[in-house]
This record gives C-alpha cells, sequence and structure tokens, in this order.
C-alpha cells in the first residue's frame, strides 16, 4: 500500500480519543484511534496532543455590508427601539460612503478563516436599491477564495420583495448566476403580506433547484405564525431539510409550552434555527430546539457594520456567547455549544462528509485546551488552522493567501 502524504500524531479529538490522522489529496483517508497500526506517511507531524476541531462554521454572515479593516463607524441608534426600516437606511447611507465591496468581503473573509472558519454562508444584498452590483462582487471574491473556504451565497432582499420593484426577477438572476440559496425579510412587518413574499422565495427555490434562508425578525405570536407558515411550505414541496430560519426572536418570546409545541414542529418540518444569542434581543432556546431535533445553527451575523459594532468572527466565541447567554454550564450543555458551531452548522448547510472521518476534507483547527468545553470557555486564541491537511493560519493571522 503506497504511503500516504501526511500522517498526524498525538491529536486529542472532541470526543475526547487520542488518534492519529492520515491525509492524502486533501482528505482524510484513515482515523487511527491510539494503539491502531499507522499508514506509513512521507511526511508525520506531531500536534502534540492539542485538541482538534473541525472546520468551524460560520453559518449567517454578511460580506457585502461590513466595514472591518475601515475607519471606525460610530453606531447610530433607531430612534424608538429596534426598527428593521430605519436599521435599513441607516445602512444605505452609510453603504454610500464605505470603500470597494471586494476589499470589505476580503478583510472580513480573512478574519474568520484565520480564525478556524473554512465553511460559510453569506447572505449578500440582492434587491431593486443595489441590483446586482453586490451579488457580482462577491461570487468574483468567493472565487479568488475557493482555495481557502467553501462559501454559500444567499439571495437577500434587504428591502423587502413586494416593497423593492424589479426584486423577483433580481433574486431569481442572481440564483442562475450561482448563488446557492433565496432568502426573504420578514414576510409581515417588512413586505407586509406573508403568503404574497413566501411565494416568490419558495417559487424561486423550486423552480431553481435550491435552498431556503429567510431572516425572521418578527417577535411573538406574530413571528410564530410566520414560522409555521415557512414550516407548512417546506412540507408541501417535500423541502425537509433544505430551508433555515435565521434569527427567529419570536421563539424566544412565547411560553415555554408553546416553544416546545413549536419545536416538535419544526423538527417535523426539517426546518433549521440559526441563532447568533444577539445582544439584548430575544433568541431561540437552543436547548428546546435540539431535543426536539431541531437543527440548529449560529453565525457571526454582522461584524461591525450599520446593525451593530460588534463581532469578531471567531465561531469559538461565538459558542461561548451562545452558552453563556443560554445559561449552560454543564459540560454537556457547552459541548452543544460547540456542536452547533461545528456539527450543527453542517447539517444546517447540508455539507457531505465533514469532521474526522475518512472522506472528509482534512479541513481542522488545533487549539489549547484539553477539552471541548474548556475551550468553550476559554476560547483560546493559541491556534493553528489547516485546509487540506496545510497550515493557513497561525494564532489569527493569515500565513497562506488566495
Amino acid at each position: 500500500m503506497p504511503a500516504v502524504e501526511t500522517l498526524f500524531t498525538n491529536a486529542l479529538l472532541p470526543d475526547g480519543k487520542r488518534a492519529s490522522l492520515a491525509i492524502d489529496k486533501g482528505r482524510f483517508t484513515a482515523i487511527v484511534t491510539d494503539g491502531g497500526a499507522l499508514p506509513e506517511a512521507r511526511e508525520t507531524v506531531d500536534l502534540g496532543g492539542a485538541l482538534l476541531a473541525p472546520s468551524f462554521v460560520e453559518g449567517h454572515i454578511h460580506l457585502d455590508t461590513s466595514f472591518y479593516g475601515e475607519k471606525w463607524k460610530p453606531h447610530i441608534p433607531c430612534t424608538n427601539g429596534f426598527d428593521v426600516h430605519e436599521r435599513v437606511a441607516f445602512q444605505a447611507q452609510n453603504l454610500a460612503n464605505a470603500g470597494p465591496i471586494e476589499k470589505r468581503a476580503r478583510d472580513q473573509l480573512e478574519l474568520c478563516i484565520a480564525q478556524g472558519t473554512m465553511r460559510m454562508r453569506s447572505h449578500v444584498m440582492v434587491d431593486g436599491s443595489v441590483g446586482l452590483k453586490h451579488a457580482e462582487a462577491i461570487l468574483s471574491v468567493r472565487e479568488q477564495y475557493r482555495d481557502l473556504i467553501d462559501l454559500q451565497l444567499v439571495a437577500f432582499p434587504q428591502n423587502g420583495i413586494l416593497a423593492s420593484p424589479g426584486t423577483p426577477e433580481l433574486l431569481d438572476q442572481a440564483v442562475a448566476m450561482g448563488f446557492d440559496l433565496v432568502g426573504g425579510l420578514d414576510p409581515a412587518t417588512f413586505d407586509r403580506n406573508v403568503e404574497a413574499h413566501l411565494d416568490v422565495v419558495f417559487g424561486i427555490a423550486e423552480k431553481r433547484g435550491v435552498d431556503v434562508d429567510i431572516h425572521l425578525h418578527d417577535g411573538g405570536t406574530l413571528g410564530v405564525f410566520e414560522i409555521e407558515q415557512i414550516a407548512a411550505r417546506t412540507r408541501a414541496l417535500g423541502m425537509q431539510g433544505h430551508v433555515a430560519v435565521s434569527h427567529a426572536y419570536s421563539l424566544g418570546d412565547i411560553p415555554a409550552a408553546y416553544q416546545q409545541k413549536t419545536a416538535a414542529m419544526l423538527a417535523e418540518s426539517g426546518v433549521a434555527i440559526m441563532t447568533n444569542a444577539p445582544g439584548s434581543y430575544s433568541f431561540p432556546p437552543v436547548t428546546t430546539l435540539r431535543k426536539a431535533g431541531v437543527t440548529v445553527f449560529s453565525g457571526s451575523d454582522n461584524i461591525r457594520d450599520s446593525w451593530w459594532p460588534y463581532g469578531d468572527g471567531d465561531m469559538l466565541s461565538r459558542a461561548n456567547i451562545i452558552g453563556y447567554r443560554s445559561g449552560f454550564y454543564e459540560d454537556w450543555e457547552l459541548v452543544s455549544a460547540f456542536d452547533i458551531v461545528t456539527s450543527g452548522g453542517a447539517k444546517a448547510l447540508g455539507l457531505d462528509a465533514y469532521g474526522f472521518v475518512p472522506g472528509a476534507k482534512a479541513d481542522f483547527v488545533t487549539l489549547a485546551a484539553v477539552h471541548v468545553p474548556e475551550a468553550v470557555v476559554a476560547v483560546p486564541k493559541e491556534r493553528t488552522v489547516y485546509r487540506g491537511g496545510k497550515p493557513i493560519a497561525r494564532d489569527g493571522k493569515m500565513i497562506a493567501s488566495p
């Protein structure tokens, strides 16, 4: 049997097992636990007992609207609490004075990659206000970085679908150009017509054979009603496992019994829920959803943009935030927070052969921690990022270029 390209030894896997990892042509060929027979290798690398994480999954980000890397832009508060329409208007003002989309997207991509994200889903503005300008720019950036990160793109109608003339056709064009999903935004409060909004979103998804990921900020029973309508569409079209609702603040607003009922419905419908456990807002009950069988994933959402000034691009830090805001103290709870930014994200994004299994891409991160719970709590910055078995970043700094 020919020697493999690289053998990584003395590794600690997330499940606590010590193992060696054989890699050839950028993929794992064998995961050998301690005591097993090791293959011959042209190169052997001792990982020194480091804890390994598979590629972190950044499941919700906006590469085209971040100002990371630019001059600091002070946050503009809404005049009366949180108002999506007003925030969109502030964003338009800021973007009019921002640098090139490509430069801002590259800066944000490298921030995320350097900390271990090699799987990502980005929502990109596609509507009557910007046309396909943002879409074309981010498609170009995706091609530039294809060797460093796997990037899914969502055609996102930031200014609504019905409220922004020409948007349905633009969303369809974006998918035809190579976007992977079609999105939506608050069908009730932004477009004020749930069914017509969803007709467009699911109509494009069915026509083009792509998945759906809808922003839903609407709270309370209105937001839950919209979730129920999205789930009904999902079941009717046989799209279980291909639809996500991002934010779903309403799930954190309702009584526990209603949460459990809705969680069971979501699990049956195969609709995933994305939460970044944001600021002072209500957010979905992570444990209730996961216990019901709902796929829960996460993302940075906005990094230093018009919505808020926070965000560091580190999905391990995001797991820490989810755990903190959810009141996670026990080890199994901390492990679930880690799962949300790794395996849960991979499932939500429909990724095949992910993690430490033969045939999967050899993308992983070394962490200075003795186990997963400690990693979630400590968020160690000392780490090396490997893409296809080759180091591309170390301690938060890129050492490879596209």
